[in-house]
């Protein structure tokens, strides 16, 4: 049975790594900011102001949390989001931790490949979103998002190719 996590900050690539991962070990995977965004959406808010929002309502992190939670006990699964490696840590489960992370400029510069915009404007979404994480998470959990150490590998994608990162998790998976 394989637990994986895969976190990491907006546009590092995590989303495309997680999905090579479940095409090659072949188990389910969730991608826990679609859940979030579909959260928005049914809201009627842009992510932006879903973001603001959920820094006063707690009970929305909370709930999804909650979810990951669940689905991390059942184990055999890759479970993708800025706090799953978190989840797993501070919750006891076994689980591979995989933070993947890029400078600003490649994440920005990726973002605007899949969704278009400006990379000036897109570095300041960044920017605002993941200071609204690290309020959020810091308040409601007393998470450093910053802190490195709970992982079991920590890539940087900025120079590397999706498959090259995938290749590495199986390799630590495999040992």
């Amino acid at each position: 049975m394989v637990t994986l996590t895969v976190s990491g900050t907006p546009g590092s690539g995590k989303s495309t790594v997680a999905q090579l991962l479940k095409q090659k070990l072949k188990i389910r995977y969730i991608n826990t900011g679609m859940i979030f965004r579909d959260l928005a959406k049914k809201h009627k808010m842009s992510l932006k102001e879903f973001g603001k929002h959920c820094e006063e309502n707690p009970d929305v992190d909370k709930e999804l949390d909650k979810k990951q939670l669940e689905i991390l006990q059942k184990g055999d699964i890759i479970l993708e989001g800025r706090l799953a490696g978190w989840i797993a840590y501070k919750n006891n489960i076994k689980a591979t931790k995989i933070m993947i992370n890029a400078d600003l400029k490649t994440r920005a510069n990726r973002i605007v490949k899949r969704e278009n915009g400006d990379i000036q404007k897109r570095k300041q979404e960044i920017i605002k979103r993941e200071k609204s994480e690290e309020l959020r998470y810091k308040k409601y959990y007393d998470i450093n998002l910053k802190d490195e150490s709970i992982y079991d590998l920590v890539i940087d994608s900025s120079d590397k190719k999706p498959e090259e990162i995938t290749n590495i998790i199986i390799k630590k998976i495999n040992k």
